[in-house]
């Protein structure tokens, strides 16, 4: 499965301009909480839906299921990187009114 990720809006910090970019920290911050958040959420949703358990003879087991979590929470977060459901933009919107005293 090839999920290209969505250009962030968002660019890296040129060297020299920190303080240019002082005040996009915070909404930095938000959105990558915003990713993170609505990844989880996904994660959990591929899990209850069965996604990445092996069903076969060599199948089962404590170690499977653990790896098969960090399978599903890679696809989640590149999932939620390529814009996901679009919770992510409601949150980081929430996050942002909540910063703002709105």
């Amino acid at each position: 499965m090839d999920i290209s990720p969505i250009p962030q809006t968002i660019s890296q910090t040129p060297p020299g301009t920190e303080g240019a970019n002082a005040a996009q920290q915070p909404s930095r911050r938000a959105r990558a909480a915003a990713v993170k958040l609505e990844a989880g959420f996904l994660s959990e949703m591929l899990k209850a839906a069965g996604f990445g358990q092996q069903i076969s003879g060599f199948s089962g087991g404590t170690g499977e299921d653990q790896f098969a979590s960090f399978y599903r929470d890679a696809v989640a977060q590149r999932m939620a990187e390529a814009g996901g459901l679009g919770l992510a933009e409601q949150f980081f919107k929430a996050i942002m009114e909540a910063q703002n005293g709105r």
